[in-house]
């Protein structure tokens, strides 16, 4: 297994997680890397290219990937295809093979067409991805709970990246009016904190990835015009502290 190299992927594609998985226990990091480093290379491929066709075939060659591993089939050489096919089950890549379904919405411009497809968006891609690296790991119990903080955390990563999706002409909101956006945020954060009562305690390394979404949709609750003007971040050192907090208290 590549470990070296999907490390290196999320490391500069997803330093946040980069940071949560290093602070998992040395012998699951390598299965962690592999399903975030392959969200990565998924998050990143429809916007490599203007051209939606070659943005869709990016797209349906993870999804063939997918496929192989489902099928028991050899999978094509590849650091992240090659890593991830040791440590994902047809389970898990039925998974994440929705969760590139949803990535689609990313190609065009197109508006969500109600709240209901927003949520499955953030389910498909916040919730999907923590339930897969969760079975990686070998978790089998609190599906629900798990992918709840998941969809938490995706929707807190996604409030971060309204500035920049709007500024490439995407409409990532179905409602930008203030109060839906707070309403949004404090929906999200009363799941999150219930949901993470619940999660199984071999569970919380990879839930622990989600360590900011409490900060961020607090912030957007409370104050929803941070949301557009990109003001939702915290510095580095308010992050790291909070995540060695939750690591020394053995939080999810």
């Amino acid at each position: 297994m590549s470990t070296q190299g999907c490390a290196r992927i999320v490391k500069q594609g997803d330093p946040d997680r980069f940071l949560a998985t290093m602070a998992a226990p040395a012998h699951i990091r390598s299965a962690m890397f592999a399903v975030f480093a392959f969200n990565v290379e998924v998050t990143r491929a429809p916007w490599l290219t203007s051209e939606p066709m070659i943005a869709q075939i990016r797209l349906q060659w993870w999804r063939d990937v997918l496929d192989d591993i489902s099928s028991r089939e050899q999978v094509r050489r590849h650091e992240v295809a090659t890593a991830l096919a040791q440590v994902l089950d047809c389970e898990g890549a039925t998974v994440l093979d929705r969760l590139v379904q949803a990535r689609g919405w990313d190609i065009y411009s197109e508006p969500f067409e109600d709240a209901q497809h927003f949520q499955r968006y953030i389910q498909a891609t916040g919730g999907g991805l923590m339930w897969a690296a969760a079975r990686a790991v070998g978790v089998r119990a609190g599906e629900q709970a798990i992918r709840q903080v998941g969809a938490a955390a995706g929707l807190a990563n996604w409030l971060r990246a309204v500035p920049e999706l709007t500024a490439r002409g995407r409409k990532p909101l179905v409602d930008t009016q203030p109060d839906a956006i707070s309403a949004l945020a404090r929906e999200a954060l009363r799941h999150l904190r219930s949901a993470r009562k619940s999660v199984p305690r071999d569970a919380r390394p990879v839930t622990r990835s989600g360590w900011q979404a409490d900060r961020t949709l607090r912030s957007a609750a409370a104050n929803p015009a941070a949301v557009a003007s990109g003001r939702l971040h915290s510095s580095e050192f308010m992050k790291k502290l909070t995540l060695l907090m939750r690591v020394v208290a053995g939080a999810p």
